[in-house]
């Protein structure tokens, strides 16, 4: 899987890096055929939850989107991939019993 990784509007540390990246390669285990996935970190305009993180992941005829907001990336991100994991499975089980 390639791994795409973007901050928007700030500069982001290494490990805040590693961690997403550690995070989203943690999405192969629930569909095995992922092309690409990015990773964009930005932070949001609401006050309560100042940061965003956002996953698209790229299989075969089909992109997929998960937005989350939280205090802080790591938990975004967390909440993302946890979000990401729930369509992946539904696309996987969607995709077995029609074929």
């Amino acid at each position: 899987m390639n791994i795409i990784f973007t901050a928007r509007h700030f500069e982001a540390s290494d490990n805040l890096k590693e961690f997403s990246k550690d995070a989203v390669s943690k999405l192969e285990q629930f569909y095995d055929r992922i092309v690409s996935c990015s990773i964009v970190l930005e932070p949001s305009a609401s006050s309560k939850t100042p940061q965003q993180a956002e996953i698209i992941i790229k299989i075969p005829n089909k992109v997929l989107t998960a937005t989350e907001q939280s205090e802080k990336y790591e938990k975004a991100i967390l909440d993302a991939v946890e979000n990401m994991s729930r369509q992946l499975k539904r696309y996987k089980e969607k995709k077995f019993i029609t074929h």
